[in-house]
């Protein structure tokens, strides 16, 4: 099977990327399962029911999230009760939601995918690595395709956790940053990996942000509001193939579109 996962989507100009975008992408790659990371879908700082409404009108399945999940009120409730939406599995106990779940393709096949977070540059968080070990071992007793979105600052993080879990899982993908790496490749044993997918917002800003709030911001130090950057609006994601029987991965390929 193919799964397409979409880079962190960023406000209003992501996603409006994704409506350009993610039709034409399904079609041309017959993709069975979407999944998009939404952790900064409301101006750049987290989710509301509206934005995840607008999220799933366009045929994304599921989505991940991540440092920002907790930045509208709202999420509190849309995580404890919405199961298409995951935090990251390794917030300590009391917090609301799932960190993984099983879902079904359009095709009828079982997709299990686990929601973790890095510590490294980050909050201080309970163990990716152990809680990877608990949340692998509820999804595999349904699922043979996994995909592990593995929200993260450090690439060193990131690449463990890809190695840790080579060969148990299909796919390591690494968002948070919002750059996209040219690093997507298979391991040894059969899992795909790549360290950051990309961001599905602004193409003209720094990581979503007007370049101008960025640069007097670190020229002077100084706080200064974001905002998010207008203009055009780029689409990133990765498309995944998959052993239905096996639950390896045959191939990974970027995408990378801009809007005209």
């Amino acid at each position: 099977m193919k799964i397409l996962f979409i880079g962190d989507i960023f406000g209003k100009t992501g996603r409006r990327a994704l409506k350009t975008s993610l039709g034409n992408v399904v079609e041309m790659f017959k993709a069975d399962f979407v999944i998009a990371n939404c952790e900064n879908l409301a101006g750049g700082f987290g989710f509301t029911r509206e934005t995840l409404n607008e999220v799933f009108a366009t045929g994304v399945d599921m989505v991940t999230t991540g440092n920002h999940v907790w930045d509208k009120k709202e999420a509190l409730d849309i995580t404890a009760n919405d199961q298409r939406v995951l935090r990251p599995a390794n917030y300590p106990d009391g917090a609301p939601g799932r960190g993984s779940g099983v879902y079904t393709s359009k095709s009828g096949v079982k997709v299990g995918v686990i929601n973790l977070m890095g510590r490294v540059f980050m909050d201080a968080l309970d163990c990716p690595f152990k809680a990877a070990e608990r949340e692998l071992a509820k999804v595999s007793a349904d699922a043979k395709i996994i995909l592990v979105d593995m929200h993260a600052e450090a690439t060193s993080e990131k690449q463990a956790i890809g190695h840790l879990l080579d060969g148990r899982v299909s796919a390591v993908v690494g968002t948070h940053t919002h750059v996209q790496t040219a690093d997507e490749r298979l391991l040894t044993r059969g899992t795909a990996y790549i360290t950051d997918v990309g961001m599905t917002g602004p193409a003209h800003s720094i990581i979503g942000v007007r370049p101008d709030i960025i640069m007097k911001r670190f020229l002077t130090k100084l706080p200064e509001r974001f905002e998010e950057a207008a203009g055009p609006g780029q689409f990133n994601a990765v498309l995944l193939e998959v052993d239905d029987e096996t639950g390896k991965a045959k191939g990974i390929k970027r995408i990378q579109t801009v809007e005209s």
